[in-house]
């Protein structure tokens, strides 16, 4: 698979494993869980080919503290799950963001809570990818619509994790994970890479693990190689041991959040549909976006000016984006499979909420063009 080229017929969550060999993973630890587990399946196989390493682990708390190990030992490395592992990770994901461990977690969602609706699609983990971790924090979330973007959106997120020094959550849903659709794979260079950034401090000589450049950066050590230093949960000096004292706990604290959310404008990725002369404007991402898009065409072809903005970059979320886009509609309706986490933050951020509408399914159905029409015929006060 590895290497592989030309046009493919394959479902995203093989596009998330080849994705993510794209971007050079060398380790995977994870434990099985629908709808997820074609990821770990495929790895299985296809790592040992590429020098990598693949470990089923005794249950997701372990398998991300394992990534944890292999990032700092200096492999790309990576994990898979869905709702109720992903929240056995979170504890070992405050570690990775405290410890600026870059790795990549994906979760491809189902209905929930507890077990749920473990073989159907749902798109309510949205704030818990967010907020799920305790303590103030910063993450960065992607999501994708297509089997094409899911690779695009993979390597994307190995790219974060390694310039910002940080895991990255790739959140996709049960739809997205298992549809089957065309995958044009990139030649060899034709995505960009981001590689580790490694110290250039020698042996010997005094390396701070904490310290980071003038851009921000941190450059990296491989554990047990040249350097000694300590990595922890705590709050900690540049030396990476713990203190309590003030002064560095807030700058510490101040530098993993902001190093992430002034960057908002950077890592934000969307696409966009007919929104330059739209009147009504339709937010959206993951599979909702695809029924949405759907939609737009069907409304454009009887003269409506619609259009969707597709959100791939959810936390840290597009505030200014979604301002600018909305700023001309008449009504933004947000499509998506949950209660209406993203509607919050949208109502948050325009210049009037009142305009902004939900448009949910939660029943483990796909959302269809013909449920958001329905929604939007009640809202325009045109019956049901």
């Amino acid at each position: 698979m590895n290497g592989e080229k030309g046009i493919l017929f394959t479902q995203g969550n093989e596009a998330c494993v080849r994705g993510a060999l794209y971007a050079g993973l060398r380790f995977f630890a994870g434990y099985p869980i629908t709808p997820s587990t074609e990821v770990a399946e495929l790895l299985s196989e296809e790592l040992p080919h590429v020098g990598g390493r693949f470990i089923q682990m005794e249950d997701e708390i372990s398998s991300l503290c394992a990534v944890c190990a292999a990032s700092v030992a200096g492999d790309k490395a990576m994990t898979a799950t869905s709702g109720p592992g992903f929240s056995l990770m979170q504890e070992a994901l405050g570690y990775a963001i405290m410890g600026e461990i870059p790795c990549v977690v994906t979760s491809v969602q189902r209905g929930g809570p507890s077990t749920g609706l473990p073989t159907k699609v749902a798109q309510g983990d949205v704030n818990q990818a967010r907020w799920g971790v305790h303590g103030d924090h910063a993450i960065i979330v992607l999501t994708a619509s297509s089997v094409q973007d899911v690779f695009a959106m993979t390597v994307e997120g190995f790219n974060m994790a390694e310039t910002y020094r940080t895991p990255v959550i790739l959140l996709f849903d049960e739809v997205v994970g298992h549809m089957r659709e065309r995958l044009e794979m990139p030649e060899p260079g034709e995505l960009p890479v981001v590689e580790r950034l490694r110290t250039s401090v020698k042996a010997g000589v005094n390396y701070y693990p904490y310290l980071p450049r003038e851009d921000g950066r941190l450059p990296m050590s491989d554990f047990g190689g040249s350097h000694r230093y300590n990595v922890t949960g705590l709050y900690h000096d540049i030396w990476g041991f713990p203190t309590e004292q003030p002064e560095a706990v807030n700058k510490l604290l101040y530098h993993l959040v902001d190093k992430i959310e002034s960057k908002a404008t950077e890592i934000a990725r969307w696409k966009e549909y007919f929104l330059d002369d739209a009147q009504q404007v339709f937010v959206s991402y993951g599979s909702s976006a695809r029924s949405a898009l759907h939609l737009v065409h069907t409304l454009r072809g009887k003269g409506i000016r619609a259009g969707l903005l597709e959100l791939q970059t959810l936390w840290p979320f597009p505030s200014e984006l979604v301002r600018e886009r909305t700023e001309k509609a008449r009504t933004v309706y947000v499509v998506e499979m949950n209660m209406g986490h993203m509607a919050a933050q949208v109502r948050q951020n325009v210049k009037s909420p009142d305009r902004v509408f939900l448009v949910n399914r939660v029943d483990g159905q796909l959302i269809t063009p013909t449920d958001i029409s329905r929604v939007m015929r009640v809202i325009e006060g045109r019956g049901f």
